[in-house]
């Protein structure tokens, strides 16, 4: 089993001065071949969106395989918004914030396009798998769908179903982190005024903004 230590991320939504300083306090060493996941919902309700995505794709693009960006259900909706499959009120979900400060920041980079159409629905080792909503019970891994992937809540959260590994997952926010045998949900509500929070997932060990 992988030893080396990986960090992995809750939900964000635009907090950018949040990520700033916690990236600042986990002590990542990408020279050791340390990992780094996010487990999406970068965007929206915050104030920095663009901010937040130019710093993960700065982090990607430096580190390559070291960084892993999972999608959110916030990633999925702009992405249908701005490509037009989906019509969003601007209202909803925070996304007026989210066109606010694209807006600022006109026009449009390919880069961020690019960013939200390589997200990954999930990222599995050899203990854990890393998603941004959770996972149904009773179906495997590969038989998941895109929708229980992003948007699934009760029916993971009250279910004892054992995985095989710790399912690591954002989505949901708590006050503080959701750790139970098999699950850690990391969704802290830093936009509602909460901590970011990060776990280091070999260790159990939890950092906070």
């Amino acid at each position: 089993m992988n030893d080396h230590r990986i960090f992995a991320i809750g939900d964000i939504h635009g907090c950018r001065t949040k990520l700033d300083r916690l990236l600042q306090k986990i002590d990542w060493r990408p020279e050791d071949h340390e990992e780094l996941v996010f487990l999406g919902d970068y965007i929206d309700r915050g104030p920095d969106s663009y901010g937040v995505v130019e710093t993960v794709i700065e982090l990607k693009n430096r580190y390559r395989n070291l960084v892993t960006l999972l999608m959110g259900n916030h990633e999925q909706m702009f992405i249908n918004f701005i490509t037009g499959l989906e019509d969003i009120p601007l209202n909803a979900n925070g996304v007026s914030w989210t066109m606010r400060s694209y807006n600022q920041n006109s026009p449009f980079p390919v880069s961020h396009l690019n960013f939200y159409q390589d997200l990954k629905l999930y990222y599995e080792t050899e203990s854990h798998i890393f998603v941004h909503a959770g996972l149904r019970p009773g179906v495997a891994l590969d038989q998941q769908n895109e929708q229980d992937f992003l948007w699934i809540r009760d029916e993971f959260l009250a279910s004892e179903f054992d995985f095989g590994k710790t399912v690591v997952f954002g989505h949901t926010p708590f006050k503080e982190p959701f750790i139970l045998p098999g699950r850690a949900g990391l969704d802290t509500g830093a936009v509602f005024g909460g901590p970011l929070t990060c776990l280091e997932v070999v260790q159990g060990r939890l950092i906070h903004d």
